[in-house]
């Protein structure tokens, strides 16, 4: 069945992680995402290993694991956008397609004739999504933008890591990943606009725009308060308990406990129900007032007994628990297995199925489909060009010793 997005077309000139994790998104829902990377090297994170994947020899491959990550259901074509040749063909590809997505440096495909204000006049109807590190206007418009310096400009990092410990970054490329999603709800919409009126749209997103949003509860609390929020670790500025606790086997578990019957609940359950009673902790405003009081006081609880007695014991009393997992224990966790998390494709560079991350998006009538591996630099060019420009292989061929292609 096809995707809901079927019949969208993506010319995607996006790069590293932030438009291409968004194009992803995108293609598992139908979309045609024709991914056009520099002819030879291609995409920057193709070459960001190790790993690798591995031939039918079990000999490295040119193919990274980063790049595969972010970049099935694709097709990959090669053209030269510093070549007059490769330029009208991008400009004769746009006109096929429903959305133009970017990631290019404030003003860099204005050289190539490729910026919005170049190409809108003969594309009316196109969305031009452009997703740079500071926005299209303001001082630091110029600049190039990447996760770390985002994280870290954006006031994430103050607030992660331990308390009173070194700022820290998320362990994954956070802000890239949270800007594509700001980016593909903004497409979304910019073609519901289009489907209505007929028009396109330049889209103008930012990386530290997007990492500022959502600071959110984080952020409003300063806005409010004039005060400067910090690292908690596990902790929450404004629920307690809630973070990691010890357990009596030596192991930490995640004790969240969001209301006070939930910490009523876990009091009786941990054999001291006069605590849920004591003044200081009776509502969550109180908790927080006298947090250090009570964390020691459920610390002292907690490590009476192993991590295992209080996840099986309070999960079914409805108090929010967990473990404290490794990636590999996340995806051996049953619960994970049972929604299918991981999935397999077929990839042309190994010739055998190699795991993927699935999508967690979950459509009863359209489901997300997996049809294509990463691909290869360039593995769609001839498709592509016969498919949506009628030409024939050996102007394709001609093109290409060119330097076109």
């Amino acid at each position: 069945m096809p995707g809901p997005l079927h019949g969208i077309r993506i010319f995607d000139l996006t790069r590293i992680l932030a438009g291409p994790s968004a194009t992803q998104i995108l293609a598992d829902l139908g979309a045609d995402v024709i991914k056009v990377e520099r002819p030879g090297s291609g995409d920057d994170v193709r070459s960001w290993g190790p790993p690798y994947l591995k031939d039918a020899d079990g000999k490295r491959t040119n193919e990274s694991v980063y790049f595969t990550a972010v970049n099935r259901n694709k097709r990959s074509i090669t053209l030269n956008l510093a070549d007059p040749q490769g330029q009208l063909l991008a400009r004769r590809l746009i006109g096929e397609c429903d959305v133009l997505f970017e990631n290019y440096k404030v003003g860099d495909l204005a050289k190539y004739g490729l910026a919005y204000e170049q190409i809108k006049e003969n594309n009316p109807a196109l969305i031009y999504c452009s997703l740079t590190g500071f926005g299209q206007t303001g001082p630091y418009a110029s600049r190039a933008g990447f996760d770390l310096v985002i994280q870290a400009m954006g006031g994430l990092m103050s607030i992660t890591g331990p308390e009173g410990g070194e700022p820290a970054k998320v362990g994954v490329g956070i802000a890239d990943i949270m800007t594509g999603m700001y980016c593909n709800v903004a497409i979304l919409a910019a073609l519901r606009h289009r489907d209505a009126t007929g028009q396109g749209q330049h889209i103008d997103m930012s990386l530290l725009d997007c990492q500022i949003a959502w600071l959110v509860n984080e952020g409003m609390n300063h806005l409010h308060t004039g005060n400067r929020p910090r690292a908690w670790g596990s902790a929450h500025a404004t629920i307690v308990p809630y973070q990691a606790f010890p357990a009596a086997d030596g192991e930490t578990f995640i004790l969240a406990v969001g209301n006070d019957k939930q910490f009523a609940k876990f009091c009786q359950f941990a054999g001291a129900p006069e605590l849920a009673r004591d003044p200081r902790f009776t509502t969550n405003p109180g908790r927080v007032e006298n947090r250090e009081a009570c964390v020691a006081a459920v610390a002292a609880l907690t490590r009476t007994r192993p991590r295992d007695h209080w996840l099986d014991g309070l999960a079914p009393l409805g108090v929010p628990c967990g473990p404290v997992n490794g990636v590999d224990e996340a995806f051996a966790n049953e619960q994970v297995r049972a929604r299918g998390m991981r999935i397999e494709i077929t990839h042309p560079a190994s010739g055998r199925p190699e795991p993927y991350i699935a999508s967690p998006i979950r459509l009863s009538q359209t489901p997300v489909a997996y049809t294509r591996p990463a691909p290869l630099l360039g593995e769609h060019t001839g498709e592509v060009l016969g498919e949506l420009l009628g030409m024939e292989e050996d102007e394709i061929e001609d093109l290409r010793a060119r330097g076109a292609l």
